[in-house]
């Protein structure tokens, strides 16, 4: 399958340009790289149509920094974070200003292209589905027990399983089996899932 649409590479390490060129060429992406953020700054152009794909951790301008940028520009390219060291704090910042997901090394094949995928989508206007996923998002959420539900806005605060055991009076292990069902009930994969289903639809 063959695509229209580009997936512009951020990424400071040549040998991770090189494997992830390799593997969206099998699947038919056309690709293009950037060593660095002000590389890609010189060649951005609004008449690009595709995605980026953003690595954290760069020298000079870091990958958040470069996604504020692009916010700021008004860029319509949806950005896809990866990172080797992801966290809370960082994933929280990147869906703040709107990346369509976080994806941690190594990166998941199936994974990685189903988040571009999503991103073509929401450039070619997908914004209709916008209300039909907070409404079910909800219904999920509203499934949770009131101490799930404490234990959610703890994690999406950034807050360790200790912490969040001290702040609320219970055992880790206890912290662990709320968070667990909480995550199932959510069908959040990951912490960062977590982070961006509940910036992207709460509230």
């Amino acid at each position: 399958m063959s695509h229209t649409n580009t997936v512009f590479i951020v990424d400071d390490d040549a040998a991770v340009r090189d494997s992830l060129g390799l593997l969206l060429s099998l699947h038919g992406y056309r690709t293009a790289f950037y060593a660095d953020a002000d590389a890609f700054l010189r060649a951005l152009d609004g008449a690009m149509r595709g995605c980026v794909l953003l690595d954290i951790r760069m020298p000079g301008m870091d990958g958040l920094t470069l996604q504020r940028t692009l916010v700021e520009r008004g860029c319509a390219l949806p950005v896809l974070i990866i990172t080797g060291h992801g966290d809370v704090d960082s994933a929280r910042a990147a869906f703040r200003s709107q990346a369509v997901d976080f994806l941690e090394k190594p990166l998941q094949e199936e994974q990685l292209v189903g988040a571009i995928e999503e991103a073509f989508a929401r450039q070619s206007n997908a914004r209709g589905q916008g209300s039909e996923e907070r409404a079910d998002y909800a219904r999920r959420e509203a499934t949770l027990t009131p101490r799930e539900r404490e234990v959610m806005l703890l994690v999406v605060a950034g807050r360790h399983n200790r912490e969040i055991a001290a702040d609320l009076g219970i055992s880790v292990r206890t912290v662990e089996v709320h968070k667990g069902r909480m995550m199932e009930k959510l069908g959040a994969a990951t912490i960062p899932d977590l982070v961006r289903q509940h910036l992207q639809h709460a509230g």
